[in-house]
């Protein structure tokens, strides 16, 4: 896929090329009310929190996996990224602009912190958001830390704003801990508490695995782990693992499956070829996903997943933001990456309104509590944690009327809300 090939909304964002963009981090401005003693505190020369708000242009850095097995998603991302700095720069609450860069991670930890080296050397950039895979995100934790910038990830793991997290980091994608709290709930009073698991074998797949099974120690006194299998992240060949869990199908009540993107797609295409839907009901993480249901095709059939979002939800603005999603990408329909993308960077936006500046430092000291009218109504991100408090849903993907790609149905009755889903502060590890 080609960066010449996406819709580029910023006027004059790549029209001087990086080289343009050196050196604007530190040089944007908030405006002050001229009272101040000259040092930057108060008279709009510096960083400031002056009276008037920030202005100027801020240098955001957009890294996402735009090849590899997750490509699909990182777009789906990238659109809701790109509609909302659009929003944004477009409308009058705002007296600064976001000028951004894409970067490809090659969903590879190594390349996610080289290119964003190059954002900070040559793009100015002091924000950051992307990065679907955990193990990526957790790494660009570290980075944000160290060289202070606000970064906004794009994955689910716990430790992200659990024991890894860090005074830098704002995630608004829904964690692992907040999607095992439904599955776990659901699958505890429909299935059984006898549970195959299948997983991705990096951090993504670990949290998952660890998440629902601590949960379901909790909540039913019959819960067994029958199994677990990994498969290596890119893995196009799941034959052997099927002929486990299918070996295994009669001692287990469900099989988990802690995956996503094309993995998760190839996975459940080979299962449903060998017969393993009719087997054992496969209860997913991530299987709602538009992108996965379009690779997996009848493969998504009949599954059950935690779900993120779907476009229907009537839920704050999100009616309004389908539409606009719509209108932007000819009649395509938002999915959970697209809603991550767009409202991180609506939330830093109203972060950098708030502390009246574009420095991260003093716009980090200000998003934690702070509430936002979002797609799902208000939300914040928790003082404790700064994960955002999302609420969650159990569905079946079933058959369409039409098309080819399953329809997402909402489960009666399993909805969490935000503050049920999210895990005890005491609990995360995270340390702020």
């Amino acid at each position: 896929m080609s960066q010449g090939n996406r819709r580029q909304f910023l006027r004059g964002a790549v029209a001087g090329g990086a080289a343009g963009l050196t050196g604007l981090a530190g040089c944007i401005q908030s405006s002050g009310d001229g009272n101040g003693d000259g040092n930057g505190n108060e008279n709009g020369n510096g960083n400031g929190n002056g009276n008037g708000g920030a202005s100027g242009t801020v240098p955001l850095a957009v890294l996402e996996p735009f090849t590899g097995p997750f490509s699909a998603l990182a777009e789906e991302r990238h659109r809701g990224t790109e509609l909302a700095i659009e929003q944004i720069n477009e409308s009058d609450e705002y007296e600064f602009e976001f000028e951004y860069e894409d970067y490809d991670t090659q969903l590879d930890s190594e390349s996610a912190i080289q290119e964003a080296n190059n954002a900070v050397q040559s793009q100015g950039a002091e924000f950051f958001t992307g990065c679907i895979s955990s193990s990526v995100a957790l790494a660009m934790n570290d980075f944000a830390q160290s060289n202070e910038v606000l970064y906004t990830p794009g994955a689910a793991d716990v430790s992200i704003t659990g024991e890894n997290c860090n005074e830098w980091v704002f995630r608004f994608e829904t964690s692992t801990a907040q999607i095992a709290e439904v599955m776990s709930r659901w699958l505890a009073e429909e299935m059984g508490g006898r549970l195959f698991y299948h997983i991705a074998d990096y951090a993504y797949g670990d949290s998952v695995h660890n998440e629902i099974g601590t949960r379901m120690e909790n909540l039913s006194d019959d819960y067994e782990e029958v199994g677990v299998t990994r498969s290596d992240p890119g893995s196009s060949n799941f034959a052997s693992f099927i002929t486990q869990i299918s070996e295994a199908s009669d001692e287990a009540d469900a099989l988990v499956v802690g995956m996503t993107g094309g993995d998760l797609a190839t996975f459940l295409t080979q299962a449903k070829d060998n017969g393993l839907h009719d087997e054992i009901p496969i209860v997913t993480t991530t299987g709602s996903f538009r992108a996965v249901m379009a690779g997996a095709g009848e493969g998504a059939y009949g599954i059950y997943s935690g779900t993120r979002y779907v476009p229907t939800i009537e839920t704050g603005d999100n009616q309004t933001f389908v539409s606009d999603y719509q209108d932007a990408y000819d009649g395509e329909l938002p999915d959970n990456f697209s809603r991550v993308g767009y409202e991180s960077i609506r939330m830093v936006a109203n972060g950098i309104q708030e502390a009246g500046s574009t420095d991260p430092a003093d716009v980090k000291d200000v998003l934690p509590g702070l509430e936002h009218e979002t797609i799902f109504g208000p939300v914040e991100f928790r003082e404790c944690d700064q994960q955002a408090t999302n609420p969650v849903w159990m569905a079946e993907c079933v058959e369409p009327e039409e098309g080819d790609i399953a329809d997402v149905n909402l489960l009666d009755g399993w909805e969490l809300d935000g503050e049920e889903a999210a895990p005890d502060c005491e609990s995360t590890g995270c340390s702020l």
